[in-house]
């Protein structure tokens, strides 16, 4: 359950800033991007935890260096936001290993997937809003709100049928 949440995280905060990049014609960054996902989805892959800090520096300074360029400025917070949510659960999953065999492990993976969720869905949406606002609402982000819903119904779907 946090694997798939970690795997979909990643995926999210890369694609998101090498987007961003591309649609600024910075293809060569974004393929650096790429790259780096595919890392950073093999340092999980091993369990090297430690990697996760990087990718989350190595997002924000993408953002930011986004941010300064003034790219599309959806893009770069939902960069950052998924890698900070991928660092989030890298560390849970880590901490999962010392919890007593005898403890809700599922619930408390459930109850902490939902929490952060909530507070990722609550930014997605008031970033919709601001774009809707800003008439700079676009496909690709529709697009990216679709996938992310997506993610959570397969999430919920999950968590029902092991119940």
């Amino acid at each position: 359950m946090t694997e798939f949440a970690l795997v979909s995280a990643i995926l999210l905060s890369i694609g998101s800033l090498a987007w961003g990049y591309v649609k600024e014609g910075f293809s060569s960054f974004s393929l650096f991007l790429f790259v780096f996902g595919i890392v950073w989805l093999f340092s999980q892959w091993h369990k090297w935890d430690w990697f996760s800090s990087i990718g989350l520096l190595v997002a924000v300074f993408a953002a930011a260096i986004g941010f300064w360029l003034e790219f599309d400025l959806s893009w770069m917070i939902a960069g950052s936001v998924f890698a900070l949510f991928a660092w989030d659960m890298t560390e849970f999953r880590r901490r999962l290993r010392y919890i007593a065999v005898d403890d809700d492990i599922r619930g408390m993976q459930r109850r902490h997937i939902a929490r952060v969720s909530l507070v990722i869905l609550g930014g997605l949406f008031l970033m919709t809003i601001s774009l809707l606002l800003r008439l700079r609402f676009t496909f690709e982000w529709g697009v990216l709100l679709v996938i992310v819903i997506l993610l959570g119904l397969t999430q919920l779907v999950t968590w029902f049928r092991k119940q």
